[in-house]
């Protein structure tokens, strides 16, 4: 994934960029995005919590 700045003037610009780019982004980039950010939080060993509903 590669890192991409952007430097906004104010609040509502950096918005206008931020949704930009999640729409520019394909569905496997999103998930790959949001699976890194989940590691990253949560660590590679986190039980599942629905594990416990199955019960």
């Amino acid at each position: 994934m590669e890192r991409i700045s952007n430097i906004a003037d104010d609040f509502s610009q950096a918005e206008e960029w931020d949704i930009a780019q999640q729409i520019s982004m394909t569905r496997e980039e999103r998930q790959a995005a949001a699976k890194a950010l989940k590691e990253r939080f949560f660590g590679k060993d986190c039980p599942d919590v629905r594990d416990q509903y199955k019960k």
